[in-house]
């Protein structure tokens, strides 16, 4: 078995790309640690290990004060088996929720390979990515099946307009990277954010965590290669158009990667005014949508798609904050 990254400080290095010899050399780094580092849900995931098991009463699974929903006095108030439960919900759906995307993403990036010519090593690099998206999406099912709750995901009408994803490659490969940095940003953000906050963890939790982060740290170095490449030699008004899209598909994308499960508000009766102070009009969640996008914002501006008309577009999607 193959032990979980035991650290979340490794990131992926950005590289300037301005020549092609540049670009590819990135690509083949990230091809060889896709087959140097990787990890296998069924085979590095001792799910039947006793201290892997879910108890949807474990005290582990409780929000911490410092989460929106955790801190607040009706959830404070409620019983501690119910305390855990409403924390594995919001759990499982983020992976559920996660997998769904992810899915999406491998339709898209086969999409993508399937034009590309022969000796591209993209090809190569991208089916290393669609192979580890896969394991993503077992290890995610796999944790939802464990925890025995009723757990959807993406609300239908919703995963009905997000089909629509896998064929944007066919119109412009450059906003189909900035989707999928739209996803994988926010979820890596989120989950840092986690193993950082000085709590106990479930080990099978933690686990999936850990390994999640690793191999999304190339994928997240894909796409910001990518852009970083094929967007300074964009036709201007192709920029232009990519630079009034950007700001919508993240704005849109933060808030289903991080967004409460309706379900769950429903299933524990959660009251519509804690939901308004918790998630509407709580200033810290706002932050938190904003900055989950701050690492996509920053190439955005570097890549020249931000100019006085679409940093307005920023600031109605409520991601925009000033460069520091």
């Amino acid at each position: 078995m193959t032990p979980a990254p035991s650290s979340t400080a490794a990131r992926e290095r950005d590289e300037r790309v301005a020549n092609r010899s540049a670009y590819e050399a990135v690509i083949e780094r990230l091809s060889k640690a896709s087959v140097d580092k990787h990890w296998e849900p069924y085979r590095d995931i001792p799910w039947d290990d006793p201290e892997f098991l879910v108890d949807p009463a474990d005290p582990r699974w409780e929000l911490p004060e410092v989460d929106k929903l955790g801190g607040h006095p009706w959830y404070r108030s409620r019983p501690p088996e119910v305390r855990a439960t409403i924390g594995l919900w919001r759990v499982a759906t983020a992976m559920k929720i996660g997998l769904q995307f992810e899915n999406l993403l491998k339709r898209g990036l086969l999409n993508y390979a399937y034009r590309l010519p022969n000796g591209a090593p993209e090809f190569r690099y991208v089916y290393h990515e669609t192979i580890e998206e896969g394991h993503h999406g077992m290890m995610f099912q796999e944790f939802v099946n464990r925890t025995g709750l009723p757990i959807r995901g993406m609300p239908g009408p919703l995963s009905a307009v997000a089909q629509v994803a896998p064929w944007i490659p066919l119109i412009s490969t450059e906003l189909f990277f900035v989707f999928v940095l739209g996803g994988e940003d926010p979820i890596d953000h989120v989950q840092r954010k986690v193993l950082k906050d000085g709590r106990a963890h479930h080990p099978l939790e933690e686990t999936i965590m850990r390994i999640h982060i690793a191999e999304e740290a190339r994928h997240i170095s894909f796409a910001r290669h990518y852009l970083r490449n094929r967007v300074p030699r964009m036709p201007a008004y192709r920029r232009f158009m990519l630079g009034i899209a950007a700001p919508i598909v993240l704005g849109v994308m933060a808030r289903i990667m991080l967004a409460p499960p309706l379900a769950m508000i429903k299933h524990f009766r959660i009251p519509s005014n804690v939901v308004s102070e918790v998630y509407l009009r709580n200033t810290a969640a706002k932050n938190e949508i904003r900055e989950s996008v701050g690492k996509t914002r920053e190439l955005c501006a570097e890549l020249g798609l931000v100019n006085a008309l679409t940093r307005r577009i920023w600031r109605a999607m409520g991601i925009w904050a000033d460069p520091r």
